[in-house]
């Protein structure tokens, strides 16, 4: 048989689906006291969090952009090879009942 934990089962989804109790406080979240109550907080927040991203360089954006453009017309050229294709299979088999 296959190894089990000791203990009870952990619970998934814990208060999915559970009754609120009267004048009980929805869980917080650290940082959204007040929510929205100062939006000069608020900003200051955005700016911090936005100096912790690693944006990408000029370089690397003109490079992804490339491919993607690159992936459309690939994928466009083959979709209408591939309707023309099924267009004169139809006509074809089509043309058979005349």
């Amino acid at each position: 048989r296959g190894a089990r934990p000791n203990g009870p089962a952990p619970r998934l989804f814990s208060g999915v689906g559970s009754v609120a109790r009267a004048g009980a406080q929805p869980p917080s979240r650290p940082g959204m006291a007040g929510s929205m109550a100062n939006p000069f907080e608020f900003i200051q927040q955005v700016r911090a969090e936005g100096s912790k991203v690693t944006w990408p360089t000029r370089r690397e954006t003109l490079i992804t952009t490339g491919i993607v453009i690159l992936m459309v017309i690939v994928a466009s050229i083959f979709f209408v090879s591939v309707d023309q294709a099924i267009r004169l299979a139809v006509g074809f088999i089509l043309s058979l009942g005349h």
